[in-house]
C-alpha cells in the first residue's frame, strides 16, 4: 500500500477513535464542568503544543519534510501552545482569561488548517516518513487538538445562560 495512502488512512482513524472517545469520555466531563473549568481544561491540554518545535529539530524529522510545512507547523504550536499558558495563568483575571482562551483557539485551529493545506500542498502524506519520530503528532494528537478546538469554539459562541437563570437552577435543585 502506498505511503500516502497508510498516512491518510491512519489519520482518518485517528480521528474516528478520539471522536468515540471524545463523545464518550470528554464530553459528557466537560459538559458538566463550569464554562471555567472546561476551557481551562481544554486549555491545559493545548499548552503541551510547545512539542511542536520539534518539527525542526534534525535528525527527529528527516531532510525530506516538505520545505513549507516544518517551519509553519512549529511556530504555530509554539503560539498556541504560548497562548494556551497565558490563558491558565490568568484564569483568576476573567477578562484577559477569556482573551486568551479565544486566541488561543483562533490561532490553533488556524494553525492545524493551515498545517494541513502545507502538507498536502507539500506532498507530506507521500513523504510521512520523513516526519520520523514526529510521525505520531499529526496521527494521534492533532485529531484530538482539532476536536478540541472545535469543542471550545462552539462553546464560546454558544450563548451563556442569563446570571437570573442560574440563579433558579440553583434555588430548584
Amino acid at each position: 500500500m502506498p505511503t500516502g495512502m497508510l498516512f491518510l488512512i491512519q489519520l482518518i482513524l485517528g480521528y474516528v477513535a478520539w471522536l468515540l472517545w471524545f463523545g464518550t469520555y470528554g464530553l459528557p466531563r466537560l459538559g458538566s464542568m463550569d464554562r471555567v473549568q472546561a476551557h481551562r481544561a481544554i486549555a491545559t491540554l493545548h499548552s503541551f503544543r510547545f512539542f511542536g518545535l520539534v518539527f525542526l529539530v534534525p535528525g527527529v524529522v528527516g531532510p525530506g519534510l516538505p520545505a513549507g510545512f516544518a517551519p509553519a507547523a512549529a511556530y504555530g504550536d509554539f503560539a498556541t501552545g504560548l497562548l494556551a499558558i497565558l490563558a491558565l495563568l490568568t484564569v483568576r483575571i476573567r477578562p484577559l482569561f477569556w482573551i486568551f482562551v479565544v486566541a488561543f483557539n483562533l490561532v490553533g485551529a488556524g494553525d492545524l488548517l493551515l498545517d494541513y493545506w502545507h502538507a498536502v500542498r507539500g506532498g507530506l502524506p507521500e513523504h510521512a516518513g520523513a516526519l520520523g519520530a514526529a510521525y505520531v503528532i499529526p496521527v494521534l494528537y492533532v485529531p484530538l487538538l482539532m476536536i478540541t478546538h472545535g469543542y471550545a469554539l462552539y462553546a464560546l459562541a454558544r450563548p451563556r445562560p442569563a446570571a437570573s437563570d442560574l440563579a433558579g437552577e440553583a434555588t430548584a435543585s
